[in-house]
């Protein structure tokens, strides 16, 4: 068993990776979530039972907080505890997409300690450890160093760009473009090859945790649309909303109402 919680959680994404492309492609059983909540296949329940057998084994004082799992209680008392999406972008997943994967995070008094996502589709493994760097296939990563909205990409939703979030009624000239799955958002902006990414909606723990860390382990900064930090492990676990990038993140900060 790996001795680090990185190297758990990697070995983990890896295992769950397995699971998921065994299901992909083969038309999947589908249920659709009480209260609009969006779709989950076999491929979600089958990789959630494996990551909460293997994870929990490894690390049974640990908590757990997971999509696919009725929360408990019981969590937030835990001083650690695993924020699991176990395929996050199910709708890329079913249509045959390539933009989806497993985000895998561990917490500390709110913080994010441990952090993977993991790609399969693109043999794509992104980690990080608080303190020690963020990592692209064990090459390491930095967020992005342009500062200027106009030189740059930001990874959103078209009704982010809706003229009631901005102060001047518009957003900065950025280029908008689009990734399915949050956590790979967030990823890709780690890794430099967006500038940022910015969701206003309320954003499950489960999607973010992970790329929280991703991101400001590459030197990044990560807040809601306040400025204020993420915390997890919340009693409802969500924050309002998430702006992720480099350097840029200050001057759409400062945009947004």
């Amino acid at each position: 068993m790996p001795e680090t919680d990185v190297d758990l959680l990697i070995a983990a994404a890896r295992r769950a990776g397995d699971i998921a492309k065994s299901h992909f492609g083969q038309s999947p059983q589908i249920w659709d979530k009480a209260d609009n909540a969006g779709p989950v296949t076999a491929a979600d329940l089958a990789v959630n039972a494996m990551l909460h057998d293997m994870l929990r084994a490894a690390r049974p004082d640990y908590g757990w907080l997971s999509e696919e799992d009725e929360d408990s209680a019981a969590r937030l008392s835990s001083k650690r505890l695993f924020v699991v999406d176990p395929i996050d972008g199910t709708r890329a997943f079913i249509e045959g997409g390539k933009d989806w994967g497993h985000s895998i995070a561990i917490v500390e008094d709110g913080t994010p300690i441990a952090a993977v996502v993991a790609m399969p589709m693109r043999d794509q493994v992104y980690s990080a450890e608080l303190g020690g760097g963020a990592f692209l296939n064990a090459t390491p990563i930095r967020a992005s160093i342009e500062p200027d909205p106009a030189r740059t990409a930001v990874l959103t939703a078209k009704p982010n760009l809706d003229a009631r979030f901005w102060q001047d009624g518009a957003p900065p000239p950025f280029k908008r473009t689009f990734r399915s799955s949050l956590a790979y958002r967030m990823a890709l902006s780690a890794s430099g090859r967006f500038d940022a990414m910015l969701t206003l909606r309320p954003t499950w723990e489960w999607d973010i945790a992970a790329g929280t860390l991703l991101v400001t382990e590459a030197g990044g900064v990560v807040t809601d649309h306040t400025g204020a930090d993420l915390r997890f492990n919340n009693a409802h676990p969500q924050n309002p909303s998430v702006l992720a990038g480099g350097a840029v993140h200050a001057q759409l900060l400062s945009a947004l109402a």
